[in-house]
C-alpha cells in the first residue's frame, strides 16, 4: 500500500510572472498588514496586533512539519500575498490563508492558485483539495466554484465547504495554461528534521 503525500515546504516556487518564497520571520510585519487589513480581515480568523508574537508563529511553522506557507512575490520578490497548504488528508490537500495586496496584478489570483496545484499534485503527490471559504466571501468561492468546478459538499454558519477533484484540477490547469505556460521550477527546502 502506497503511503499518503506529506506536504512540505519549498524554498521557492518560480512559476510565470510570479515567485512563491517559502515564509520567515522577517515577514511577520508584512502578514501582519494584510491580516489586520479591514477590508480583508472581514473573512479572517482574528490575529493579534503583535509582529513578535507571528514572527514566533512564523519560527514554530519553520520547526515544524505538515504544512507550506509562502509569499506570493512578483520576479522581483516584491511582495503580493500569502498562501498556505496544510491538513492533508489522504491524497488531499487543503489550502488558504490566501490574501494578496490591493493592487496587484489581475492575474495574480489565477497564477498563484495554479502554482499551489501544481507543487501539490506535481511535486508532493496529492491527487484531490478540500478547502472551506467564509460563506460572505463571495469573490473567492465564487472563483473557486465558477473557474475551478469546485463542489460545495457542506456548510456551517460560518463557511462553504469544498472539494476538487483530480479531474477538475486538471482540466483547469489546461483551461488556464496560458497563466502558467510551463510546470513550476521547485527549489527544495531542507526537511525540518535535517535542518541543522
Amino acid at each position: 500500500m502506497q503511503a499518503s503525500p506529506v506536504i512540505y515546504p519549498a524554498a521557492r516556487l518560480t512559476g510565470n510572472k510570479l515567485i512563491l518564497r517559502d515564509v520567515e520571520p522577517g515577514d511577520a510585519a508584512f502578514i501582519l498588514s494584510l491580516r489586520l487589513d479591514p477590508k480583508k480581515n472581514a473573512y479572517l480568523s482574528p490575529v493579534a496586533d503583535d509582529v513578535a508574537r507571528q514572527a514566533a508563529w512564523i519560527e514554530q511553522y519553520q520547526r515544524g512539519s505538515g504544512q507550506a506557507y509562502f509569499i506570493i512575490c512578483d520576479r522581483d520578490l516584491k511582495p503580493l500575498g500569502t498562501v498556505r497548504l496544510y491538513n492533508a488528508n489522504g491524497d488531499s490537500f487543503e489550502w488558504g490563508s490566501w490574501i494578496i495586496v490591493d493592487g496587484a496584478a489581475v492575474d495574480t489570483a489565477m497564477e498563484s492558485a495554479l502554482i499551489i496545484y501544481d507543487y501539490a499534485l506535481g511535486h508532493l503527490g496529492f491527487r484531490d483539495s478540500h478547502f472551506e471559504v467564509n460563506r460572505e466571501n463571495r469573490n473567492v468561492w465564487a472563483f473557486h466554484e465558477r473557474l475551478f468546478g469546485a463542489r460545495r459538499v457542506s456548510e456551517s454558519e460560518a463557511s462553504y465547504h469544498f472539494e476538487l477533484s483530480h479531474e477538475h484540477i486538471l482540466a483547469a490547469q489546461q483551461r488556464y495554461r496560458r497563466f502558467l505556460p510551463q510546470p513550476v521550477a521547485v527549489e527544495r527546502a531542507a526537511a525540518p528534521d535535517q535542518a541543522g
